[in-house]
This record gives structure tokens, sequence and C-alpha cells, in this order.
């Protein structure tokens, strides 16, 4: 091969070389990012530090404070009583004695009657105590001014192990007393007292000591509510009595709430108020609650 040829050659290798070069040199500088940038993630690959993925499962809500529970309520008396003397006069058992079947009750000066504010008061509690999980019995399903009873032995066992129904954590009675100003001294006669059982043989020594837990626990939330407990009847808002059947007949932790004087003045413009039955309504369920989540 001639020089000539040889040089050319050459020269055309080169040329060869520096258009790849070039061409090298243009793609990498198409993926340059611009000055003063910072380069983005490539494609595919998560951006930030690494972590797992957030779960989507629905946390479900906590349980109801007194799912489970079973709370007996027995509004006191019923707005019929009143006519049908023979049946709540028929004497029934009341624990080792015999009393009448049931009574009518009291009223306030204004004619508003016991058997009603009990009603009215205990399908409040049986409302919030509902929405806090527990299953609510009531010993009569209405205020009917055609029908009456049912009977202190009926009311007293609702509720108890081996009776139809489910059975009961507690049972609760509701009430009005009837007592008028002055007849129990010169004091004014006001305020709540709650009553439990005292001990009696075969009846209600089973019962008796959670029954006075059952008794501080309701005392307590109705004085916080801000009520009075009663000038004129028990010690420090609570009573013990042995004669009455709805508790003796009990199998469960029993008290019966006397919420108010309804011959007071005062205590009957509080109980025939709407706010007024609530404030009550509030104080019971917090009671029985605080009873039932007791630590044992």
């Amino acid at each position: 091969m001639s020089a000539r040829a040889t040089a050319a050659a050459a020269s055309a290798a080169v040329v060869a070389v520096v258009a790849v070069v070039m061409v090298l040199a243009g793609c990498g500088a198409g993926e340059r990012p611009p000055a003063g940038t910072t380069p983005g993630p490539t494609p595919g690959t998560p951006s930030g530090s690494a972590s797992s993925p957030r779960s989507t499962a629905p946390v479900p809500p906590p349980a109801p404070p007194l799912r489970g529970r079973v709370v007996v309520l027995d509004p006191g008396h019923r707005l019929g009583n009143a006519r049908f003397p023979a049946e709540i006069g028929r004497r029934v058992d009341a624990g080792g004695f015999t009393k009448a079947c049931n009574t009518t009750g009291t009223a306030t000066d204004d004619g508003y009657p016991e058997a009603t504010f009990a009603w009215q008061v205990a399908t409040e509690v049986r409302r919030r105590l509902r929405r806090l999980g527990a299953r609510v019995v009531l010993t009569r399903d209405d205020d009917a001014a055609t029908r009456w009873g049912p009977c202190i032995d009926d009311r007293g066992t609702r509720g108890n192990p081996g009776e139809p129904g489910p059975t009961a954590d507690v049972r609760v009675s509701i009430h009005g007393d009837g007592v008028r100003a002055g007849s129990t001294g010169p004091r004014r006669a006001h305020g709540f007292h709650v009553i439990r059982p005292g001990e009696r043989a075969g009846w209600t020594d089973d019962i008796a000591v959670a029954s006075r837990g059952l008794a501080v626990a309701v005392r307590d939330a109705l004085v916080a509510a801000g009520l009075t407990p009663s000038t004129y009847r028990g010690r420090d808002g609570i009573d013990v009595r042995t004669d009455l059947g709805t508790l003796n007949h009990s199998d469960v932790p029993a008290v019966m709430a006397e919420l108010g004087n309804m011959r007071d003045p005062r205590d009957a413009a509080v109980m025939a108020s709407a706010a007024g039955r609530e404030r009550y309504a509030r104080a019971l369920v917090a009671g029985i609650r605080a009873y039932l989540d007791r630590p044992g």
C-alpha cells in the first residue's frame, strides 16, 4: 500500500473514533440534570427513606363498658293501681310474712304521681344503660292507668337465678317518698335516701353485704350529682329495712332508691321537671356503673 493510501486509511479511522465519542457524549449529556437541581428518583424506586406499607385494616371500636351486664329496674307502683283496690290489696308473701300486693304510691301536692315519676326515671335510666351495653329488664312495661301491679313478690324475683329471663347483676327499685313536712319533727323533711336490705335469715343474708356496697355506690353518685341526703330518714342517705318484699325476695344485690320527698315543694319541683328526672337518671346510672366496675 502506498504512503498516500495508508495516510487516508488512518485519517478515516480517526474520524470514526471521534464520531463514536461524540455520540456517546451526547447520550450522557441528555441524562444530566440541569445545573442547580437534584437528581430525582429512578422510576420504580421509592423516594425517601424505606418504610413498611401503612395498614389499612379497620380498628374495631372498644367494647361498651357494661356489655354482658344485666340490670333489673323496678319502677314503683303503677298508675292504674288505684282502680284495682281488690287486686292490689291481696296479701302476698313479703319474705316470711305477708303484705299487700302493691299500693297506689304517693304524689306531689300538684297531683304528679309517684308511679309516673318512677316510670319516667326508669325509662331514662334504661336508655342510658343500654347505650353503655347493658341489658335492662323492667318489672313493668308501661304506666297505664288501666292496669295494676305487678305484686311485690313478682317484682322481687325478677332477675333471680333460676327465674325466667336473664339473671341480673343488680336490681334497683325507683320510688319517691311522701312524708308531710313537720311530720318527722321541726326540720324540713326533704332529700333522698337509699334503702338496703337488712339481714333476714333465709331471705337476705346472701345479698346483704353486696347490697350494702350497691347502696353506697348509688348514694355517692346522688351526692355527686348535687342531691341532698334525707333530713328525716336513715343516716347519711342510707336506710336499712327488713320489711320490704321487693328487697327480701331478691337473690341479687338490691336497693330501693327513694329519690326525694314528693310532699316537699322544693323536692317536688325537681322531681316533676324533665331536667330533674334526667339528673336523677344520670346519677343512678353512675352509681350502678361504679358498683359494677368495682375491682373483684
